[in-house]
């Protein structure tokens, strides 16, 4: 902790005064500390964390195993030339691919998963010879550049063009799709087919890769359909096209499966991973096989950078696959997501202003609507539910994107007990309770 000590009313009048807009209000709490599925605030208010800090803070908050790992390799080795290597790092790549299938088999790690993201697109292009990239509608892969073009649900305004040749897909989305069955069942294969028709139609001829994610977090937490991706996969061999899986949120164990590649039966060309595997330290990574890498490598590859292959984070993330390892926390993720899941739709059979409740492991999206029948969106019934569970102690993130302004996101850390689900769900039921009686 700081010892910089100042009144609440002097901290905002800081904030407001100092800091940057970089998109997002914040919220007027002041946090002060954190531990396990808990932060608490500076009027020791105890708050349970439904968002694992930005999706991040897998195994918990201040782990004492994570905590020792920083102070020791704080103490030995804290930063060295991008161009040395260190034991922690080839730890790290050796365990991480071990868990990987074959085709996975060379890594490095960077801080972020726009960078990850942004080294993958780079890759892609250099090993293809090709520019275009393609991604869903929903999606979110970072604020870097080629990460943001592909990004298309948010943050594309007021800059001017951005990376040429970004060509974008529907995303699935089986509550809201107009691709029906006659049953009215979803019909994403044929949604899918009109997707690529289009591509097709606007390509130059240059169809490098398709970057996907298995759960669309930021797009209202939506999950790829059984055989999706390999779909995906399927119409990408076709064009000659490489496929990057970007589990910055589903990876390590989130989804009930230690990747979600796994669970949906693909292999990518390269997987990007990030905030799960650093729990909450800057550390995202990139994964592809040895044929890619040598392509890349003939055609002039580079992305070097300050903080590739840093020894503090590549530590932290080689302790939390060891813990997530020995805690079998990989199918505590499925036992609670399932607790959680069966709890949420009793509260749906309950209250119709709940439209839908979709889930893969502890990845949750809780959708709020004015009316079932026209499934509209109630974003201000949404704001005034979490408020109130913000005042009962429990945080759980509303997608603050108009389309989806009332869908609540909830990804607790997956280290999460059955008593602490059931606390939850204790405070979920009393705000609805306060705003639909």
């Amino acid at each position: 902790m700081t010892d910089y000590q100042i009144t609440d009313k002097k901290f905002w009048e800081i904030a407001d005064s100092k800091l940057l807009f970089f998109g997002a209000q914040f919220t007027r709490e002041i946090i002060t500390r954190s531990e396990g599925v808990y932060v608490y605030t500076s009027d020791g208010k105890k708050i349970l964390d439904f968002t694992s800090g930005q999706m991040s803070c897998l195994i918990g908050h201040c782990h004492p195993e994570i905590n020792k790992t920083i102070a020791e390799s704080s103490s030995t080795l804290d930063h060295i030339f991008s161009g040395m290597l260190c034991p922690s790092v080839i730890e790290l790549a050796d365990k991480l691919t071990g868990l990987l299938p074959p085709g996975l088999d060379k890594t490095t790690f960077f801080s972020t998963g726009g960078e990850s993201n942004e080294f993958a697109i780079k890759l892609a292009k250099c090993a293809t010879g090709k520019f275009e990239i393609v991604g869903l509608s929903l999606s979110w892969h970072g604020m870097t550049a080629a990460a943001s073009s592909c990004t298309y649900q948010a943050g594309r305004t007021g800059q001017g063009p951005l990376t040429p040749g970004s060509l974008v897909l529907p995303s699935p989305n089986a509550y809201r799709s107009i691709f029906r069955h006659p049953d009215g069942s979803y019909d994403w294969k044929t949604e899918l087919e009109y997707g690529w028709s289009l591509v097709d139609a606007q390509s130059t001829g240059s169809l490098a890769a398709v970057i996907i994610e298995p759960v669309m977090s930021s797009g209202g937490m939506l999950v790829l359909p059984d055989g999706y991706l390999k779909e995906m996969k399927r119409q990408c061999e076709k064009r000659g096209m490489l496929l990057i899986v970007d589990e910055a949120q589903t990876g390590i164990g989130r989804c009930g499966s230690m990747f979600a590649i796994e669970d949906m039966g693909v292999t990518p060309d390269i997987l990007c991973l990030s905030k799960t595997l650093g729990n909450g330290l800057p550390l995202s990574a990139i994964v592809t096989s040895d044929a890619i890498d040598k392509k890349g490598q003939e055609n002039g590859f580079l992305f070097y950078t300050t903080h590739v292959n840093d020894p503090i984070p590549a530590a932290v993330g080689a302790k939390v696959l060891d813990i997530v390892i020995r805690d079998n926390l990989v199918e505590n993720s499925r036992i609670r997501g399932e607790q959680l899941y069966q709890g949420l739709l009793k509260f749906m059979e309950q209250y119709q202003a709940i439209g839908d409740v979709r889930h893969k492991g502890l990845m949750f999206g809780l959708e709020i609507v004015k009316d079932r029948a026209t499934k509209e969106s109630d974003p201000t019934k949404a704001a005034l539910l979490a408020s109130i569970m913000m005042k009962h102690g429990l945080s759980a993130n509303l997608i603050a994107v108009k389309a989806f302004g009332g869908v609540f996101r909830m990804a607790p850390p997956i280290s999460i007990t059955e008593e602490e689900i059931n606390e939850a769900l204790r405070i979920i039921g009393i705000a609805f309770k306060e705003v639909y009686g």
